[in-house]
Formats: structure tokens, sequence, C-alpha cells
């Protein structure tokens, strides 16, 4: 029911018609053939979640286990244990709040070689409150053990997958499936450090995952009046710590995007990160401000909820001002 239910939100280029990619569906494949330790596991998602090019191709490989998503990260375990390397697959929210205290008990606590791709992340889903994942970073990043990467689209999603599998121990991979064919020449993902996509020395944008591209049209929208560098934070956890001091202390104003809650997130990792560090600057949070949202296009609820790109440059523009009124 749910493979049908979900099946091609983004299947195809509305401006097109040419069919989107499998980004991280076609990555997991090309990574199968060279490991045959990697399998594949999902809750009745398969083409929702991509892994359905890994079952036609791997099908001895292939565990749907149904909608059971507990017993599907128990089940994972026990494979990794035996020498296997799970990739298990659901929507985020069904990953973090359905699923936590097996992830936490059996993957987290025993550091078991489990990667969990949820996919579906914050405002992305017609669904509404049910299916939207606003905490599930603030949950998986406060789990010993666990790393959380969020790749900023196409382009980056092959480098992602190959970053979980090459690391030892569990991954969470916060997975945007993109709605149109992004050409942009590949970004590589070196867990645990930072990137800077856009150069620029008035402000900097901490951004991750969807949110990448609604700052950088924010910096270019910008670009007249100020200069505003955008950083690729694809891994919330670890923080690349030394690279956010850093261009805090250059900038003197940061902003952090996220579609996720502004709680416990990537905002609260960044100001713990400064505060802590003792680094004095302007800094405001994009994100969802502690409510529940209602269903609809990402543009939609984006636009709806202070994520789009007119909200960062709307921010940034805040945080300047507070910037020139400090100095």
């Amino acid at each position: 029911m749910n493979d049908q239910l979900h099946l091609g939100d983004f299947t195809s280029n509305a401006k097109t018609g040419q069919a989107v990619p499998k980004y991280y569906g076609d990555a997991l494949v090309a990574l199968a053939a060279e490991r045959s330790e990697v399998v594949a596991l999902t809750g009745d998602l398969a083409p929702a979640t991509e892994c359905d090019g890994f079952r036609d191709t791997y099908p001895d490989r292939f565990v749907t286990p149904g909608i059971a998503e507990a017993n599907m990260i128990g089940l994972a375990a026990g494979m990794a244990r035996a020498g296997d390397m799970p990739f298990v697959h659901t929507f985020s929210v069904f990953m973090s709040r359905r699923a936590f205290d097996q992830v936490a008990m059996q993957v987290a606590y025993p550091r078991t070689n489990v990667k969990l791709a949820g996919f579906l992340p914050g405002l992305t889903t017609l669904l509404g409150v049910s299916h939207q994942a606003i905490e599930d970073i603030a949950m998986f990043r406060a789990l010993p053990n666990m790393t959380v990467i969020e790749p900023c689209g196409g382009r980056q999603i092959p480098a992602a997958v190959r970053a979980a599998a090459d690391h030892d121990g569990p991954v969470y991979l916060r997975m945007h499936r993109p709605s149109a064919i992004d050409d942009r020449p590949a970004l590589p993902l070196e867990i645990g450090k930072g990137q800077i996509l856009r150069e620029g020395d008035d402000a900097v944008i901490f951004a991750a995952g969807h949110m990448v591209d609604e700052a950088l049209q924010a910096a270019e929208a910008l670009a007249g009046t100020a200069s505003v560098a955008v950083a690729n934070i694809h891994t919330i956890k670890p923080l690349d710590r030394d690279f956010v001091i850093a261009q805090a202390r250059r900038t003197g104003a940061v902003i952090t995007a996220e579609n996720h809650s502004v709680i416990g997130g990537l905002g609260s990792a960044v100001a713990e990160t400064l505060l802590e560090a003792g680094v004095t600057t302007a800094f405001r949070r994009i994100g969802v401000q502690d409510t529940f949202a209602e269903g609809g296009s990402t543009p939609f609820l984006f636009d709806q909820y202070g994520l789009s790109a007119r909200h960062v440059a709307q921010t940034v523009r805040a945080v300047l001002q507070a910037k020139r009124e400090a100095a």
C-alpha cells in the first residue's frame, strides 16, 4: 500500500518531461556491484525510496520486512553482526518516530554497521504531519555513535552513499529526492568537513540539504547589496566545528538554514558551537518554527513556513542590519 500511495512524487521534470535520475538508487546499485556485503531492506517503500533498482538487480540481497519499521531495524542489526552492510530504507519520519528505541539500542549503542536511509525529510510532502520529519535530526544527532549526513541534492547524493559505506559504524542519511535533473558538477563529500559553495564577506549562510539551493538563490538575489557566503553543511554530526567558527569570525554574521525544526537541528548545533567557542556574532536560524505544518507541495510549504529563498534573503538583511547596529 505504501508503495502505491507514494510512488512517483518526483519521477519527472515538470518543465521538460524528462525522467529525473534516481541519484540515490543508482549509487546504491553501483556500490553493491563492488561490495558483496551490501544488502538493502525496505518497509514496503521500494520505489519511493529508490531501492527498487537494487531489488531488481540483486533480489537475493533484498529484504522486505513489511510495514514493521522497528522489526526491520532489529533485522538489519543482526545482518550487520553477521558481516553484511545493511542499507535500511523508509521515510524519515518512520525511521525516527517509529523505530527510535530500536535504532538506539540495536544500532547506535552496539555501533553496528547499519546505514539508515530516510526519505521525505521535513516539509516535502502532501500528507501533512504524519509524514513530515521535522525532528529527526535532533533525535539522531543526540544518539552517541551516530553520524548524520544530509547531501545537497543529486550532485552530492552519490558521494554521500559512498561516504556512508566507507564509514565504519551507524549512519543516518537524510535523503531528499530531487524533483529536477541536477546537471551541475558532482560534489564530493568528506564526513565532518563543511564546504564553501559561494564566497562572501558580509555574512555566511550555513545550509543543509534542500536548503542549500534556497540559500544560493538568496545570496544571488542579494549580490547587488551584500556579499553573502553559502556553506554546505552536509554533515550535521560530526559538525565541522573549526570551519563553522572560522566562517563566523570572518564574516561576523551567521544564518543557519534547514528543512527541520529550528530546535535541535543544524541551527542548534551551530549556536552551541559558537557560544562554547566564545564567538560573538549576529545570528538567526531559518527552519520550521516550533510548529506542525499542513500538507502541500514543497514550494508552497517552503513559502508558507518561511524556508523559501525569499525568506532566506529577508533574514540575511535582518542579520546584516543587526551587525551594523552592533558595530
